[in-house]
């Protein structure tokens, strides 16, 4: 009989390391092939080849690589979003679909944290200024009493929630699926998108990406924003239409944005990097040194459990275990 073989793509477990071990002690083959960028389908199916198992960082799995892979069993990824795997080709075929939802809801959540500090009060053009012997000061407001939409109160969203009380904000939020005893203790409205597009001062997105979540934030929905306000997006770019948000930041109709996350990755060219007004960084929010090595435990574990005939930690379609 084959021995069961996998593959890990994630560019921050490396051979050798505690997740590797884990594995090869249960018997199981790895390779590792990490990469930083998003690799096209024909590269995944091309280095996929004759493996049972994936833990995968953000590379695609869609219908056509899920077709090419008959050997393929379990995708386990090693964040908590799995917008980029085709769930419903992957149940199809019997292949199981594993996140590790909360691994990093911490992170990201004190990340979301520091850049609307960046937004309000010019952390890094301070710093800048002095490291280059100047001694420039940035006008900034008080987040203390400012309203602060949350766009997705799941996992991550309520963990910025609970934060931002300490600031003393009110807080908004839309969700199409609310938790209103999570509200009440918190002390969060939920409201409609576009009032909490209008109220707000700062915006932070934190919604799943899906069809109808696709620039959820495109022209008409930033046209509602104030023009004193910010956006902050550490989920996914393509919530946002970037070419709107770009006209809305050059044309100043509203005040800046801090963005962590990109339909592109690494960012290609584009005019964002030229602009005041906004702040880029590597889709960074998720990896603290905690978060990851919470992630990669859960990625593995799911991975051992499956091969185990045992139910995962963390599975999207737990139908294929009855297959």
């Amino acid at each position: 009989m084959a021995k069961t073989r996998c593959l890990i793509t994630a560019y921050f477990l490396k051979a050798g390391d505690e997740a590797d071990r884990c594995l090869r002690d249960a018997g199981i083959d790895t390779e590792f092939q990490p990469r930083r960028a998003v690799r096209d389908e024909d590269e995944v199916i091309r280095i996929a080849q004759g493996f049972d198992g994936v833990i995968a960082s953000i590379d695609p799995f869609s219908a056509r690589v899920l077709a090419a892979l008959p050997r393929l069993r379990i995708i386990s990824r090693t964040g908590v979003g799995y917008d980029a795997i085709d769930v419903a080709a992957a149940t199809a075929r019997g292949v199981a679909v594993c996140t590790g939802p909360g691994v990093n809801r911490h992170a990201v959540a004190e990340y979301t944290i520091a850049l609307m500090l960046q937004c309000a009060r010019h952390v890094s053009e301070h710093v800048a200024s002095v490291r280059a012997g100047g001694w420039d000061r940035y006008e900034g407001f008080d987040l203390a009493g400012k309203t602060v939409g949350i766009v997705g109160l799941g996992t991550i969203g309520k963990e910025v929630a609970q934060r931002l009380r300490a600031f003393e904000m009110r807080i908004l939020a839309y969700d199409p699926v609310p938790d209103p005893q999570f509200a009440e203790a918190h002390g969060v409205t939920y409201v409609a998108l576009e009032q909490l597009l209008q109220e707000s001062d700062l915006i932070t997105l934190h919604a799943f990406l899906g069809a109808q979540s696709r620039k959820l934030l495109n022209a008409e929905r930033l046209a509602l924003m104030k023009p004193t306000a910010y956006v902050i997006n550490t989920a996914r770019g393509g919530l946002i239409d970037h070419d709107a948000l770009c006209e809305a930041l050059q044309g100043h109709k509203i005040a800046g944005a801090a963005l962590d996350a990109f339909e592109q990755e690494p960012l290609g060219d584009t005019p964002l990097r030229a602009l005041d007004n906004c702040w880029l960084s590597p889709h960074a929010a998720g990896s603290s040194r905690d978060a990851r090595a919470h992630s990669k435990h859960v990625a593995v574990e799911n991975v051992l459990r499956f091969f185990r005939g045992e139910r995962p930690l963390h599975i999207v379609n737990p139908e294929v275990l009855n297959k």
